[in-house]
């Protein structure tokens, strides 16, 4: 069994959406300095490196982070080699796409990855726009993720969850081969936010 480790590291001047809180860390206490153990205090926004997105973040009312069912987040997926999609991930690019008759779950492989190398965030990502959100939501999946921080534009998170489907985002795919996997997505469960960071596993047997 393989394990495959496809969060990125969350550290200060790591990549965060425009507008965003940046990443800090604080040490609070030190054994260097007397306190006799090391302590940090970590401020963070919920959309923070690979993180999923609840309802409740484009859906007024909608469900919280907390309430996800984890049988969503974990179990068979699919990683989708995109790579060959130049501009955004519309129904026609969709449909150009190899993807398995039947999964729950699509992680997408695009040229975000190349993004990550970038000292900043990078506006000029591969994502999903409404009408191949709605393809998406057609094909019956359940989470949909993807290689850079946004799974799409509003039109598509309005289609995604309104739906009920899970945006997982901000994936490292980069070291990834496409193909089947199980995914272990385990978000932090701070009750009643509109999304939460996530530590995402795929398992090769």
């Amino acid at each position: 069994m393989e394990l495959i480790d496809i969060s990125v590291p969350v550290r200060p001047g790591m990549h965060v959406w425009e507008g965003d809180p940046p990443f800090r860390i604080d040490q609070v206490a030190t054994v260097e300095g007397g306190d006799g153990y090391n302590g940090t205090r970590l401020d963070l926004g919920t959309h923070t490196g690979t993180h999923i997105d609840a309802p409740l973040h484009f859906v007024a009312g909608g469900a919280t982070v907390d309430s996800i069912p984890l049988e969503t987040l974990v179990g068979p997926c699919h990683v989708v080699d995109a790579t060959a999609v130049a501009g955004q991930l519309d129904a026609a690019a969709l449909a150009g796409l190899a993807l398995p008759p039947v999964v729950d779950r699509l992680l997408f492989k695009t040229r975000n990855g190349a993004l990550w190398e970038r000292d900043a965030f990078a506006p000029d990502y591969t994502a999903f726009t409404g009408d191949g959100a709605e393809a998406l939501l057609a094909l019956g999946v359940r989470l949909a993720g993807i290689d850079y921080l946004t799974i799409g534009d509003e039109d598509a998170h309005h289609a995604l969850l309104g739906a009920g489907v899970v945006p997982l985002e901000g994936l490292d795919l980069r070291e990834v081969e496409p193909g089947p996997y199980t995914l272990f997505c385990l978000p932090l469960k701070v009750a009643g936010t509109e999304g939460a960071p996530a530590r995402a596993l795929l398992v090769r047997e």
